[in-house]
């Protein structure tokens, strides 16, 4: 299917210049008579969702030919032989019927989040119920490994087709391709932290390409921010985005900016294929812990205590202690031909260090012993070199590092002893960065919430660039993790983790 996401030229960020001469404001008002019409979608993207729409019904189709090749029959009693070719056809019409209400295949969420997988979820658990209270009216015993096996069997399917679409697609983002344009509204410093978070995030797909601030020009009169050309005060929003392909329009804050304002430029590019995002201003606070509450028909956001107790505490400990197991059995052979590796380098195996747990609570950490015996008495002489950030203390070209050592740092191969702290209880799969008791004297209020959970063998300061975090940002990521986690934040958080330790940057 790699032809479905091939695209020549870089039309994609190209200006509409069809829309250009539109008379006209695109609110619904009767006095305009010129309906406004939306581009059309790159090429590039109705590819993607091609390719997942056939990559869906070929997962579909296996699980169907697989199913009449089991021999259900033979496992079944009740199973009539020709009811088989029908319940086959009928089952899978049923989950793509469920694929399409579900809006699964709805391009604007194909290839970013999780609401994707959410949606194919639904779908899939949807055919599931219909197929089941279906065979359970008709009293037919053979839809059972249709419900039980079969249906989850291409739900298996349809993630695997849909992750490899997704890694192709962040392939090409990183390289700078099958991005959308977006329109930036908010103050000068607003505009400027998200060209930053954008350019940093890139496999979210987009790209500012115009701003619009409250005096129409950059800091200190410049025209730019940041590079990117300011295109009018807050008021052009919609002249902008109309006069352009922009796909997005983020509005963050500003003075002058109102709730009325906000609900204008709403309706200004209805019609024009552009999203609406708003920055709710809240902390970096999302998911579980936002609920909208409504007073007098005015939708309040309620922000709710972060949970660290519950079921999904107890779902989290049993799959750190179980992944951790899990885990070292994996790697025993590896771990043990690094200690090989460590011991005829000269000194122990393992290096344990004090650090910091949750509620902190201090607990020996274990690696394998990457620098020379003597590395923390000279670290006096080196303070003057150091690279890290804030309270950190790193150095890229470290002289106490063994070859040994500088192979097993780069690929966070040192850090596998930890499993044993997850094991114990001391730590956690996922979690912020264990860190050194003298960090945590000088941490600042916002940087002792970290130590609300407990600390990770991998986290987002992991798959974020690591070493080459600023202090400030490596904070801001595990604030973010300790306000909003969650069980399916994990998860992503330990997929995107193979990727990160494969590459290796940021480890030093």
């Amino acid at each position: 299917m790699s032809s479905n996401l091939e695209v020549g030229g870089s039309s994609e960020n190209t200006p509409d210049t069809t829309n250009r001469h539109r008379t006209g404001s695109p609110t619904r008002n009767a006095t305009h008579s010129v309906a406004p019409v939306a581009p059309a979608r790159p090429r590039w993207e109705s590819r993607y969702a091609w390719a997942v729409v056939t990559s869906d019904l070929v997962s579909v189709s296996v699980v169907v030919v697989i199913g009449h090749m089991l021999g259900l029959g033979e496992y079944w009693p009740h199973f009539d032989s020709r009811i088989s070719p029908t319940l086959g056809i009928v089952s899978s019409l049923i989950t793509l019927c469920s694929l399409f209400v579900c809006r699964a295949w709805e391009p604007r969420i194909l290839g970013q989040g999780s609401e994707e997988f959410g949606r194919a979820f639904r779908a899939l658990l949807t055919s599931a119920i219909v197929l089941g209270l279906g065979g359970l009216a008709l009293q037919m015993s053979a839809v059972r490994p249709w419900v039980f096996g079969l249906i989850p069997l291409s739900g298996a399917l349809m993630l695997c087709g849909r992750l490899v679409l997704r890694a192709r697609l962040y392939r090409r983002r990183l390289r700078g391709q099958h991005m959308h344009s977006m329109v930036v509204v908010g103050s000068n410093e607003a505009v400027a932290d998200l060209i930053v978070r954008t350019r940093r995030d890139k496999r979210t797909g987009w790209r500012v390409t115009a701003a619009c601030t409250p005096t129409g020009s950059g800091p200190g009169g410049a025209p730019d921010i940041l590079g990117i050309p300011v295109r009018g005060d807050l008021d052009a929003a919609a002249e902008v985005v109309r006069s352009g392909r922009h796909r997005v329009v983020s509005v963050c804050g500003a003075p002058g900016w109102s709730p009325k304002r906000l609900h204008r430029l709403a309706w200004d590019i209805e019609g024009l294929g552009a999203e609406l995002v708003v920055d709710p201003g809240l902390m970096e606070v999302a998911g579980p812990r936002l609920h909208v509450a409504p007073v007098d028909n005015l939708p309040l956001l309620r922000l709710t205590e972060p949970a660290f107790t519950g079921a999904s505490r107890v779902v989290k400990n049993g799959i750190d202690w179980l992944g951790a197991i899990a885990i070292l059995v994996l790697v025993a052979p590896l771990m043990a031909a690094v200690a090989i590796a460590v011991a005829v380098d000269g000194g122990p195996i393992f290096f344990r260090q004090t650090r910091i747990g949750r509620d902190g609570k201090p607990f020996r950490m274990i690696k394998f012993r990457s620098m020379v015996v003597d590395a923390e008495k000279r670290r006096a002489e080196l303070e003057a070199e150091n690279d890290g950030a804030g309270p950190l203390f790193k150095l890229k070209k470290d002289p106490r590092v063994t070859r040994v050592g500088a192979v097993i740092r780069k690929y966070s191969i040192d850090e596998l002893p930890q499993l044993f702290n997850v094991v114990a209880g001391s730590m956690s799969l996922v979690g912020p960065r264990p860190p050194l008791p003298e960090e945590v004297r000088r941490y600042s209020r916002d940087a002792e919430r970290r130590l609300l959970v407990k600390p990770g063998l991998t986290g987002l300061w992991q798959v974020s660039g690591r070493s080459n975090l600023s202090w400030e940002e490596s904070v801001r990521l595990d604030l973010r993790y300790v306000e909003n986690w969650s069980l399916m934040l994990d998860a992503q958080i330990l997929w995107k983790t193979f990727g990160a330790l494969t590459k290796g940057n940021g480890a030093y």
